[in-house]
């Protein structure tokens, strides 16, 4: 490698670090002209961090060199919410500006980015910034509970348009093929429509008609209603589960045969089964956070299962059991043994991986609940394949 190189590649380093250490880098990494922008956008964000830790702004230490940004934190700035957005999305791959969104409101709590309607139109919907704000939701008032409302309904609205095509593909195939009939059943034969299908064919000399078109009435088999119970653990680190179960219940209650029922659990067992058409307002009911019964919860559905042999009770959770086991154990037992159709959907992490106690999971499954970490997509198919 040249000198010339070497230089080339210290000095790539150096403007790296420089924007990665930010304002307190300022004296011996000053930052470039050309980066003056991005050091802009990084600072306003994660100047932040050193003010949790103590530190005071300004001074020739501060982010931009030279005095630039006499301020900055949680303290005033001249940088905005909305011009911050805007430039930051200018300036970021859409992955690294979605992923500043999440931290300004998960990390650094700047809620007051939803209290202004063009700057919470301005947020880039995302499944990460939706959970993210869940989890804050009930620290917001009534103007931030506003915006968060919004874009809450974006993202749901873009799942819905995304999901549901699957779970119609999946349930609706399962019906067609219900119907389907090879030959026409003597119950269903018409008569009138015989008569008129083949009265070409009547001979007066004779009064006989020639019958060569036999015609049925076309009586669909009237399908049977399914019972889906879902059961959803809305601790503290099941929000994008959460979020994912009200649009899956939500998707049901608009399809023929499946009578859905909601049911969100902490430590306490709260039926939302009359929201469950509106994805929406389950998420703005939620209360994420707290400990976890499960068997609390599988004891109420128990008690709500009216025909067990046409019900599915699936199970969204952690597995992280606060209650008893033992108890949790006895009710899978039970409804098993009873006929319901026992499904346990393991909590998935941000990077979509299966994040649960496979102790617990593992004892449920030898209990007769099946065990599975699915995708919404794949939960979907699952179902429609039990509800043949």
């Amino acid at each position: 490698m040249t000198p010339d190189a070497l230089d080339e590649e210290a000095r790539e380093a150096a403007r790296r670090w420089r924007l990665v250490l930010g304002r307190y880098a300022g004296d011996r990494l000053p930052v470039a002209a050309a980066d003056t922008a991005l050091d802009g956008a990084l600072g306003y964000l994660y100047d932040r961090e050193y003010t949790a830790r103590g530190h005071r702004h300004g001074g020739a230490g501060a982010r931009g060199g030279q005095g630039r940004r006499g301020r900055g934190g949680t303290e005033a700035s001249v940088v905005q919410g909305l011009s911050w957005l805007e430039s930051a999305r200018s300036l970021f791959p859409r992955e690294t500006f979605e992923r500043m969104q999440v931290d300004a409101v998960d990390r650094y709590g700047l809620t007051e980015l939803l209290a202004d309607p063009a700057t919470a139109e301005s947020l880039e919907p995302s499944r990460e910034l939706a959970t993210a704000l869940l989890r804050v939701r009930g620290a917001l008032d009534e103007r931030t509970a506003a915006g968060l409302r919004a874009v809450v309904r974006r993202v749901v609205d873009d799942v819905v348009r995304r999901l549901r095509p699957r779970f119609v593909t999946a349930l609706d195939g399962r019906r067609d093929r219900s119907r389907r009939a090879p030959h026409g059943a003597s119950r269903d034969f018409d008569p009138r429509a015989t008569v008129r299908a083949n009265l070409s064919r009547y001979d007066p000399q004779t009064r006989r008609l020639l019958v060569t078109d036999v015609r049925f009435s076309s009586r669909r088999r009237r399908a049977l209603t399914w019972d889906v119970v879902l059961l959803v653990d809305q601790s503290g680190s099941m929000a994008a589960s959460v979020l994912y179960s009200a649009v899956c219940a939500g998707i049901l209650a608009g399809l023929p045969g499946v009578q859905v029922r909601l049911v969100l659990f902490d430590t306490s067992v709260v039926e939302l089964t009359h929201l469950a058409h509106d994805p929406v307002a389950v998420l703005m009911t939620a209360q994420l956070g707290g400990g976890t019964d499960i068997a609390r919860a599988m004891r109420y559905a128990e008690q709500e299962v009216r025909n067990p042999r046409r019900t599915v009770v699936a199970l969204v959770s952690d597995f992280e059991e606060g209650g008893s086991v033992s108890q949790l154990l006895a009710s899978v037992r039970r409804l098993a043994g009873a006929g319901v159709t026992l499904l346990g959907l393991a909590a998935l992490d941000e990077a979509a991986e299966p994040a649960y106690d496979r102790g617990t999971a593992r004892r449920l499954a030898e209990s007769g609940m099946e065990i599975a970490a699915l995708t919404p997509e794949r939960f979907a198919e699952w179902l429609g394949e039990v509800l043949r």
